[in-house]
Parts: structure tokens; C-alpha cells; sequence
């Protein structure tokens, strides 16, 4: 943003060490990144830059990372497993998340305070005591050690992002278009789909995206509750660390870097779109 003309040269100091002091926040929170994907690229079997890099030397640089993750069968059923869990628990979070927050909208709801705090308590309670728990209950009902108990425990963990953004979204919702719809003669369910949702559509698709990455992130549940057959990419990740250091972790960073600015961008563009539709920012 331009500074205005009739700025002091105080003000006009203070805007460019501001500036400053956002530029080395930004570059300490991505600095490792900035060192992790070249790295990835490394043709020796290190964690440091070797000469041949440093030197912009092309035998320095190799792909023998990527294709070491794209050849191996553990990581493969990890990625899988990642997915499988990441979808199915995504789309249980998003279904019963938005129902809960088109319930707790409703102003005259009784307990809307206590059924709201007790639907986001798994972004407070700390994850230890959180898998604590579930490992318990899921063991009492042979839960534990499948994909039906990690998705579940995956669940309870994204409901709360959902809840809170499709929330969020109604705050600002016009409670008249669904009054204007039951006088046109739309039912409920007709209201819901034709007006509703499509006006909600931006909430609960970046609900479903924090799901998703709350999921395709979790390590802490899944070291209690699941077994060999249910291993994820993080939990892969976090073996190899403890039993053998390869350069592979690495390279499976990268794509993770790479998904994460993807859904991030997904994230900001649906931002714009909800604004839009709510005629915050013009078209």
C-alpha cells in the first residue's frame, strides 16, 4: 500500500521498518522450506548442501529422492492410506459439521454456548490426552487398530474447523431469502439446496479442506489407534526419522509443501468468491 502524501518523515520511517519486520518474520517461517526443496534435489545421500551443489555443478542435483518415494511400496501404501483415511473422515467431518452449525445458527436454540464448546474441544484438549481417550474407548468396541477407528478419530478431530467456518459464513447470512423461499412455496429441503447451501457453499468446502489437512497431518491419534495395516504418510515420515535417515523425507516435504500452497490457494480463492457473494468486494 502506497503511503499517503501527507505522511510525516516519521511515519514514512516507521512504514519501511514495518515492512522490515514483516519481511524477516516471513523469511523465519519459511526459511526451512527454502532449504528443504533444493535438498530434495541432492544427488548424495546427505542432509547438507554438497560442493557439486553449491557450485550450481548439474551431477550435483538428481531426482534418485523422488523416485525412491514413487518406487517404494511403504511409502506408496502410506500416501494411500493417507488418502483413504483423509477422504472418508473429510467428508463424515463436513456432513456433521455443517448440520451442527446450521443447528447452532438457530437463535433460539437451547444450550447453543455448551453444545458449541463441546463440538470444538478437540482444537483445545491436547492431542495426547484426545488419543488417550479414543485409544481407550476404541479398544472397549474393537475399534482400534482399523481404518473405521482411525477415520472416526479423524472425524471428531476436523468436525470442529468445519463447525467453526461454516459458522462463520452464516453469521453474515440472510435469514429473509429463506423466508422469501417458503412463501414462493419451497420446502425445507428444496430451501436448503436451492438457496442455502449455495450461499454456504465457500464455508463448508474450506471446512472441508482444514478437515482434510488436519487429517492428512495427524500423527499423534494415529500412533494410538491404528496398527501396521492403517500407517500414513506422517507416520511413515516419523518412523524413517527414528529407524533410518534417508534424504527420501526430503523430497515427500516437497510434495507436501507443494499440496499445502495448493490448498491454501483453493482457501483464498474461495475467501474472495464468499466475499463477493456477500458483497463485501465488488465483482
Amino acid at each position: 500500500m502506497a503511503i499517503p502524501s501527507y505522511a510525516t518523515r516519521g511515519e514514512r520511517i516507521w512504514h519501511y521498518v514495518f515492512l522490515g519486520i514483516c519481511a524477516l518474520i516471513f523469511l523465519f517461517l519459511v526459511g526451512p522450506l527454502l532449504i528443504i526443496i533444493p535438498l530434495s534435489f541432492n544427488a548424495e545421500p546427505y542432509f547438507t548442501f554438497s560442493d557439486k551443489m553449491l557450485s550450481l555443478d548439474p551431477a550435483g542435483y538428481s531426482l534418485r529422492w523422488y523416485e525412491d518415494f514413487f518406487t517404494s511400496s511403504a511409502w506408496l501404501n502410506s500416501i494411500k492410506n493417507s488418502f483413504i483415511i483423509g477422504i472418508a473422515s473429510t467428508f463424515l467431518a463436513t456432513v456433521l459439521g455443517t448440520v451442527a452449525a446450521l443447528g447452532l445458527s438457530n437463535r433460539h436454540m437451547p444450550a447453543r454456548g455448551a453444545i458449541m464448546a463441546l463440538l470444538i474441544s478437540p482444537m483445545i484438549v491436547p492431542l495426547i490426552i484426545s488419543a488417550a481417550a479414543m485409544f481407550f474407548f476404541f479398544s472397549k468396541v474393537n475399534l482400534a487398530q482399523t481404518y473405521l477407528g482411525v477415520i472416526l478419530a479423524h472425524t471428531a478431530l476436523g468436525i470442529p474447523f468445519v463447525v467453526i467456518t461454516v459458522t462463520a459464513t452464516l453469521s453474515s447470512f440472510d435469514t429473509t431469502l429463506i423466508k422469501a423461499a417458503h412463501s414462493l412455496g419451497a420446502n425445507p429441503t428444496r430451501t436448503f439446496f436451492k438457496v442455502v447451501l449455495p450461499l454456504v457453499t465457500p464455508g463448508v468446502v474450506s471446512g472441508a479442506l482444514f478437515a482434510f489437512i488436519t487429517s492428512f497431518d495427524e500423527v499423534v491419534v494415529v500412533l494410538f489407534i491404528s496398527g501396521p495395516a492403517q500407517t500414513t504418510m506422517p507416520i511413515q515420515m516419523w518412523s524413517g526419522i527414528r529407524e533410518q535417515i534417508s534424504p527420501t523425507i526430503l523430497a515427500v516435504a516437497t510434495l507436501l509443501v507443494l499440496l499445502s500452497m495448493l490448498l491454501l490457494t483453493t482457501l483464498e480463492l474461495l475467501r474472495r468468491r464468499s466475499e463477493r457473494l456477500r458483497g463485501i468486494t465488488p465483482e
